[in-house]
């Protein structure tokens, strides 16, 4: 097996071996994963943390060893997940600036080991000790179908990062996501951290959001932003109609 390790700010995962494929996902500063496959440009690989599976180009990516691959795996989730924004890249004297939700890989004092090479992180963002504080962080955020960081998120996107800065791992996807916690039975019984799961015609799960209180959502759709939230569903002020139909309320802390 091989693994790699993500030193750049973001790398996209897209569904196919192409530039203009689709984005699927994102792979973190600092995120790792095993490769399944090499091609001429491109690499498919599976990400350790969510075992999400995509395609990204072979430049993007530092290789990392298997013992590093391990011991990265073994690491406690609050000592990697920081909301850091700037990283010294010390090799060429450059700056790289950071999505919240990236990960300090093997932390000596403020020097991450990425790969072969060392950052030394200068930078953070503010009050991030509570679940609130992380998610307002996110407001205005506009929707990116693939995206989690603050400058493009789709909805599960955004809890996944949320709940990861907050030291919880959740899977990827949304229907991913609901088939993990303890279900709330309903929606009186909500509280702050929950996450509230929408559903299509058909029945599919197609969108997710974090309960901030029993009448209050914060979710990505169009924006990260928040809305009304009844049995019936999201109701949104700036439509002044229902958007989405509540499917079921999941709690993971």
């Amino acid at each position: 097996m091989e693994y790699g390790i993500c030193n750049l700010a973001m790398i996209p995962l897209r569904a196919e071996a192409s530039d203009r494929s689709e984005m699927v996902s994102q792979v973190l500063f600092g995120e790792a994963f095993e490769i399944l496959e090499w091609q001429d440009k491109w690499v498919k690989i599976i990400t350790a943390a969510d075992s999400y599976t995509g395609w990204i180009d072979r430049l993007q990516f530092a290789m990392l060893g298997h013992i590093a691959f391990k011991s990265l795996l073994q690491t406690p989730t609050h000592l990697t997940y920081r909301p850091i924004t700037q990283a010294w890249k010390i090799a060429d004297n450059s700056v790289i600036y950071l999505p919240a939700g990236s990960s300090l890989a093997f932390l000596v004092g403020t020097i991450s080991h990425v790969g072969n090479q060392e950052f030394e992180i200068i930078g953070e963002i503010g009050e991030t000790d509570h679940i609130t504080n992380v998610a307002r962080s996110y407001l205005n955020t506009p929707y990116l179908w693939g995206g989690r960081t603050h400058f493009g998120i789709d909805c599960s996107g955004f809890t996944q990062v949320v709940y990861k800065l907050c030291g919880y791992n959740l899977k990827r996807d949304a229907h991913q996501q609901a088939e993990e916690g303890t279900l709330v039975n309903r929606l009186s019984d909500g509280k702050l951290g929950d996450l509230a799961f929408f559903d299509n015609a058909e029945g599919r799960i197609t969108h997710v959001g974090i309960l901030l209180n029993r009448g209050q959502i914060i979710h990505a759709s169009g924006k990260v932003k928040i809305d009304s939230i009844e049995d019936k569903g999201i109701y949104s002020e700036e439509l002044k109609r229902y958007t989405h139909k509540l499917k079921l309320i999941k709690r993971y802390f």
